[in-house]
C-alpha cells in the first residue's frame, strides 16, 4: 500500500463513495420493489371452468406410481380400469378437477430445462419427480394438462397453498396458488364406501376359524356395554372381560388398503366370520392369509324388511371383489378362540 497520506485519503474516499452508490442504488432497487404493484393472479387454464362438466378422465402417471386413469362411465360412473373397473372416490375425482380448473399463476419462475428439476417439474416419463395431471373429454380431446411440482408455502391467509407448475410443452414454470395436491397413487382414488356398520347395531358375531374351533360372541341387549363369550368352554377363564369385544367390532370402521378380483384368491379355507345386527343385517367376511397379507371376501343377507337395501347395496359394492386388509384389521378377523381365553396352566398364550 502507498505510503503518502494524501493519495491514502483518496483511496479511502474513492471506496467510502463507491459503498455509497451502491447503497444508494440498493435503496432505490428496495423502494421500486415495494412501489411495484404485486402480480396479478391469472387463470391457468381460462374457460376450464365452463368444461367441467365434460371431463370424462383423469390421467395420472407419476415416475414413483407409474400411470393410470380414472374414467367416467354412464353405467357405472367414476372407476378405475386399471383396477377392473373399480369405483373411485367421487371426492377425490371432484377435488382434483376444481383445484386444476381454480389454479391461478402468481409469479414466471425458470424456463431453463437443467433447472426444472429443482422444482421437480422434470417429467415422470423421463423418471422426474413431476406428476403429470391431464383432464380429457369422452373423445380423448385435452381439456388442461400440466406438470405439479414442488408445494411452496405462500404466506396465503385464506388457505390457499403454493404450488410449481408448467404445462408439458413448455419449459416455463410458474409459481401457481390454489388447492392442488396431486394424489399419484391409484389405491387413494378407491371409493373406500364398502360398508357403514356401527358398534351400537351389533349383536352378536359367529367365528369360523381356518383351524381350531368356532365360537360365538355377543350381547343380549344394546344396552350392554361388553360382549360376553356365549360358551365358555369347560375350565377356562377369559383373559379379560372386554377380550371379546376385538372380534365383535371388526366390521366396525371397515377400510382396505387395496383390491384384487376375488377369483384372484382360493377362498375355499379361509376363516369366516358372520355379523348378526339387532336390525336384521347379516355379514359374511371370508378372511385369508397371503404370505404377510390379510384378504377378504364380504357377502350380506337381511333377515329383516328393514335390512334388505342395506344388504342389497353391500352385496353390489361388494360382489366380485377381494380386500386387503390393513394389518390391525387382519388380526381382528383372525382371532381365535384360545386368544380369548387365559392360558392353561404351565402353556405359554398363543399369538391370535
Amino acid at each position: 500500500m502507498t505510503s503518502d497520506p494524501r493519495r491514502r485519503n483518496l483511496l479511502v474516499l474513492t471506496i467510502a463513495a463507491v459503498v455509497l452508490v451502491a447503497l444508494a442504488a440498493l435503496a432505490l432497487y428496495r423502494q421500486d420493489q415495494a412501489a411495484a404493484p404485486a402480480p396479478t393472479p391469472e387463470t391457468f387454464f381460462p374457460g376450464l371452468a365452463h368444461n367441467i362438466r365434460n371431463v370424462a378422465k383423469i390421467h395420472i402417471a407419476s415416475q414413483k406410481n407409474g400411470a393410470f386413469d380414472v374414467v367416467f362411465k354412464p353405467e357405472k360412473g367414476w372407476t378405475l380400469p386399471e383396477r377392473g373397473d373399480y369405483p373411485a372416490s367421487f371426492e377425490e375425482v371432484r377435488k382434483t378437477i376444481n383445484a386444476v380448473a381454480t389454479l391461478q399463476t402468481l409469479e414466471p419462475r425458470t424456463a431453463r430445462v437443467d433447472w426444472l428439476r429443482y422444482l421437480d417439474l422434470d417429467p415422470p416419463s423421463s423418471g422426474g419427480n413431476g406428476v403429470l395431471i391431464t383432464l380429457s373429454d369422452e373423445k380423448g380431446n385435452a381439456l388442461a394438462s400440466l406438470i405439479a411440482g414442488k408445494a411452496q408455502d405462500i404466506g396465503d391467509a385464506s388457505g390457499l397453498t403454493g404450488i410449481f407448475v408448467r404445462k408439458p410443452d413448455s419449459t416455463q414454470s410458474w409459481l401457481a396458488r390454489g388447492v392442488l395436491q396431486p394424489v399419484s397413487d391409484p389405491a387413494e382414488w378407491m371409493d373406500r364406501t364398502v360398508m357403514d356398520v356401527d358398534r351400537s347395531r351389533i349383536q352378536e358375531v359367529d367365528v369360523f376359524p381356518a383351524k381350531g374351533p368356532s365360537y360365538a360372541v355377543r350381547r343380549d341387549k344394546k344396552s350392554d356395554p361388553d360382549f360376553h363369550l356365549v360358551a365358555l368352554p369347560k375350565g377356562r377363564e377369559l383373559l379379560n372381560s372386554q377380550s371379546p369385544d376385538g372380534v365383535a367390532v371388526s366390521v366396525v370402521g371397515f377400510t382396505f388398503d387395496d383390491i384384487k378380483p376375488a377369483r384372484t384368491f382360493d377362498f375355499t379355507a379361509a376363516t369366516r366370520v358372520v355379523t348378526h345386527t339387532f336390525d336384521g343385517l347379516t355379514l359374511s367376511v371370508q378372511v385369508i392369509a397371503e404370505g404377510p397379507d390379510h384378504w377378504a371376501r364380504i357377502s350380506a343377507e337381511a333377515a329383516t324388511p328393514a335390512a334388505q337395501k342395506e344388504a342389497r347395496t353391500i352385496d353390489a359394492r361388494t360382489d366380485g371383489w377381494a380386500y386387503k386388509l390393513p394389518a390391525y384389521k387382519g388380526q381382528q378377523f383372525m382371532t381365535t378362540l384360545d386368544s380369548l381365553l387365559k392360558p392353561l396352566p404351565g402353556k405359554a398364550k398363543t399369538a391370535p
